[in-house]
């Protein structure tokens, strides 16, 4: 080498980083043909790193504080650089960066739904979102299976990656632990802690420390939370019967009109009436189980039937209508067929009856 490239040979003394902002996670100083040089000064400020790196291999590693170049603290790199004792004349090596502070108030979310199996409500649809907290730990890992060579790496660069992590660990949990929807969207403190501890190893394969994991919400669809509402409004949480019976009676009309015309009208207005049956005698036992109460008056009302001669109402398995005095069971007095209703002639064996 000749005393005029030496001349022209640039040679750095002061290797440092000024953070500017809060972006910026991984940043590889401008080298150039720039050469570094026997005592020159590295400067690691607090919540930093500087990892030198040869050929794509990674050597020594330094925390905070100022540090001198020579031999004795960069083992790994003489070792790469092949110095039998020390290293004389200046050196090429890449120095990255890593900024190791915490990372506030990063915001996570389900892009889509997570479909888990819920034993109330059958297969349900869950959006959730929250925050979380992460530091560089490792920034040998991190330049090694995330960073790599690149000048910069950021906070948006990562923000991806994670945000898939967190999504399908959140999903396997919510498949393996087989809590109930109210459950968990009731105790959400809970639910952060137990998925924060599973993310952490995720997180560590990343050189990366989570350091705090929130769970903010955990929502339904509008058309589900609507008939969550209706099902808490009705006091019956506990009875997913009487809820059906609630949402079949809320079909009928639906049901009619989708089938139009008095055909309709007349099916709807058939399946109301059972329906309504169902759901009193269901409401009535309700009522006075909570109460106690076991009389008739708590008792849904006996159903009425037409008299087969007067027609007048009266109570169901009357054996005589209090109006008319007619019998409510008649029988042929020769086949005892049983009639319906007063007739002339016996239906079964034609005898005249006289109806």
């Amino acid at each position: 080498m000749g005393i005029l490239d030496f001349i022209k040979k640039q040679f750095i003394d002061i290797i440092q980083w000024t953070e500017e902002g809060d972006e910026v996670l991984v940043w590889r100083f401008p080298m150039r043909d720039f050469e570094i040089q026997q005592g020159a000064q590295l400067t690691v400020r607090e919540t930093q790193a500087a990892l030198f790196v040869h050929q794509g291999q990674t050597a020594d590693l330094f925390g905070p504080g100022q540090h001198t170049i020579k031999t004795q603290n960069i083992p790994i790199l003489t070792d790469l650089q092949h110095w039998d004792k020390m290293f004389e004349s200046p050196f090429k090596s890449d120095v990255y960066f890593f900024s190791t502070r915490l990372r506030l108030n990063q915001k996570w979310g389900t892009s889509n739904p997570i479909t888990i199996r819920d034993k109330e409500f059958g297969a349900v649809r869950l959006r959730t979102f929250g925050i979380y907290a992460y530091k560089i730990s490792d920034p040998k890992a991190f330049f090694t299976k995330v960073s790599g060579t690149r000048e910069a790496y950021t906070v948006s660069d990562m923000e991806g990656q994670l945000r898939n992590t967190i999504v399908a660990v959140l999903t396997d949990h919510f498949a393996e632990s087989g809590i109930p929807f109210l459950d968990m969207a009731a105790n959400q403190v809970e639910l952060s802690r137990a998925v924060g501890e599973k993310m952490k190893g995720s997180f560590g394969e990343f050189g990366l420390s989570l350091e705090s994991f929130v769970v903010q919400n955990v929502s339904l669809p509008e058309e589900l939370q609507k008939r969550l509402d209706e099902r808490i409004g009705m006091g019956v949480v506990g009875d997913m019967g009487r809820y059906t019976q609630f949402q079949t009676a809320q079909a009928i009309p639906i049901a009619a009109a989708a089938e139009g015309g008095v055909a309709g009208a007349g099916a709807g207005l058939g399946a109301g009436i059972a329906m309504g049956q169902a759901m009193g005698q269901a409401l009535g036992q309700a009522a006075q189980a909570a109460t106690g109460a076991g009389s008739a008056a708590a008792s849904p009302a006996a159903a009425a039937v037409a008299c087969i001669k007067c027609s007048k109402a009266i109570p169901a398995g009357t054996k005589f209508c209090p109006e008319c005095g007619a019998a409510q069971a008649l029988s042929c007095p020769k086949c005892n067929a049983k009639l319906a209703k007063p007739s002339k002639f016996c239906p079964e064996c034609g005898t005249v009856l006289g109806g």
